[in-house]
């Protein structure tokens, strides 16, 4: 089939879904070019699908594909932002790294060494799927490119600064923690978004901000609002390299049901998407989306049919042939 793409500023974007519809053809993010397609991009999605740094439930390792999937929907011109991404950048699907799924430090050293790869032409990646255990080998091959620490934006539920799992140093709760020892975050310019919920005691907040990490909880942003959120998170990072990280159960349950750890009272899709708005114009030098992707939580219709008694259903004609036969027999 051939694939009627939008061309803007010499950039190929996504699948022209006004004449092909978004439920036909690859399902690559957003409908745009696989990278092999491709001779250059600015900016490259590529899915890690992991998870076996999880504590809880599993599942994010199908995040990527969820995601892709769900980006069939995405159109190519924002007005909230008053822009078209794909005329203003290449962008382009890399497909998924392959990551052993049974040897967690092994998958650290793939995950860092592909985004170095990914990254030595200048190009940014985006990263969807996975645990926030890879985080970590992101964050190692964001400041190896940068050449500095990086600052970080750490939107989450969670502190995620933890030190150790069952004796474990690299998991999904401890990411944070190991990239301010091994130094390749600017401790001046770290902040969580949206964290909430009960703690294993006041030492983990206390750790936390000798890290250097500030934290504006979920219920700071509902009573300060997203633009006093956005301003202080702006002051706080400046002009830095920066680097997102987004957890899906920053969310509230009502809106992410599908994350591995629910948390209650969590900031809103709508609040989200407007702090990530906020931030047009910093220096961001790579980001991820994780945590995404529990296909075992997803509402299911049961589709057996339903055995009404026999007086409240309808009736088929071969029952009411015979009733007939037996009432003339009588």
């Amino acid at each position: 089939m051939e694939e009627l793409r939008i061309e803007e500023n010499g950039n190929l974007g996504p699948i022209d879904s006004s004449r092909i519809p978004r439920f036909a053809g690859a399902a690559t993010y957003a409908r745009l070019p696989r990278l092999d397609q491709m001779a250059r991009a600015d900016v490259k999605v590529v899915g890690v699908p992991f998870d076996a740094g999880v504590s809880y439930r599993p599942g994010a390792r199908f995040g990527a594909n969820h995601v892709r999937e769900a980006s069939r929907l995405l159109r190519p011109y924002n007005p909230a932002l008053d822009a078209s991404p794909f005329a203003n950048a290449q962008v382009a699907d890399a497909g998924d790294m392959a990551v052993n799924p049974f040897n967690i430090h092994e998958a650290i050293e793939t995950i860092q060494q592909n985004a170095l790869e990914l990254t030595a032409d200048g190009a940014r990646l985006l990263t969807i799927g996975g645990d926030h255990t890879i985080a970590l080998p992101l964050l190692r091959a964001a400041s190896e490119r940068a050449g500095e620490p990086v600052a970080l934006l750490h939107f989450d539920a969670h502190l995620d600064t933890w030190d150790t799992y069952f004796g474990a140093e690299y998991t999904h709760g401890t990411p944070f923690r190991r990239a301010v020892e091994e130094g390749i975050l600017d401790t001046d310019a770290l902040s969580h978004v949206g964290t909430r919920g009960p703690l294993y005691g006041k030492k983990d907040l206390e750790d936390d901000r000798r890290f250097g990490f500030g934290i504006v909880t979920s219920s700071d942003v509902y009573y300060q609002g997203v633009r006093e959120t956005v301003a202080k998170l702006r002051d706080r990072i400046g002009s830095r390299p920066l680097y997102i990280s987004v957890d899906i159960d920053v969310l509230d349950p009502a809106h992410a049901p599908g994350t591995g750890t629910p948390e209650a009272g969590g900031i809103t899709s709508r609040e989200l998407l407007e702090i990530i708005r906020g931030l047009r114009g910093a220096n961001i030098v790579g980001a991820d989306v994780v945590r995404r992707g529990l296909p075992g939580l997803r509402p299911r219709r049961d589709h057996r049919r339903r055995r009404e008694p026999r007086g409240l259903r309808p009736r088929h004609a071969h029952e009411r042939a015979a009733e007939g036969r037996g009432r003339s027999g009588g």
